[in-house]
């Protein structure tokens, strides 16, 4: 007598070679080139040359052209701190005529999505406190925690201004399209 099997517990997925569960995800993002702490760190001087020269949609294009994505978290931050400075250092009148021009460009629109990408990790870094803060305190025995500071800690509330007016920009600009975009690539800076 054949041995009894559940039929219910069959995956029929995995006989099906054209099924979903079959497919290998890793073919969906695309190849990256591995990026190196030590280019970062040279683009970011070449970078923060540009901006003391007065050229800061230079500046702009050249570190939104140059997203490390192949690079290591350490790389990543080093590369969204150059962004930040670059954007805070621009002036608010500033940002549409800018904003245009490099939609305007050639591969405008992916610049502009990688800017988004930068605004939303930047908002991300300054909602949250800093590791070393939240290393040494502890949540008190009253269940009121010390970790966030009045203001917001240093300069963060200043920093998250800027970044919504930049997306409050780049969503005029762009349109809705660019956030979903962002949100559905898989490269991440």
């Amino acid at each position: 007598m054949a041995p009894e099997i559940n039929w219910r517990t069959i995956n029929i997925d995995l006989l099906d070679p054209e099924s979903s569960s079959n497919f290998d995800i890793s073919t969906l993002a695309p190849a990256v080139v591995p990026v190196s702490a030590a280019d970062v760190q040279s683009l970011a001087g070449q970078i923060r040359q540009l901006l003391r020269g007065g050229d800061a949609e230079g500046a702009l294009r050249g570190a939104l052209e140059n997203a490390p994505y192949g690079g290591d978290e350490r790389t990543k931050e080093v590369h969204l701190a150059t962004v930040v400075e670059i954007l805070q250092s621009i002036k608010q009148s500033e940002m549409s005529p800018m904003l245009t021009r490099i939609y305007k460009s050639e591969g405008g629109m992916e610049s502009l999505d990688v800017l988004m990408k930068y605004l939303y990790k930047g908002m991300s870094h300054t909602s949250q406190p800093s590791n070393a803060s939240t290393k040494s305190l502890s949540p008190q025995t009253t269940g009121f925690s010390q970790i966030h500071s009045r203001g917001g800690g240093e300069g963060g509330g200043q920093s998250m201004s800027v970044m919504l007016s930049w997306h409050e920009k780049l969503v005029e600009i762009a349109g809705l399209g660019s956030i979903v975009r962002v949100m559905s690539d898989r490269r991440t800076v």
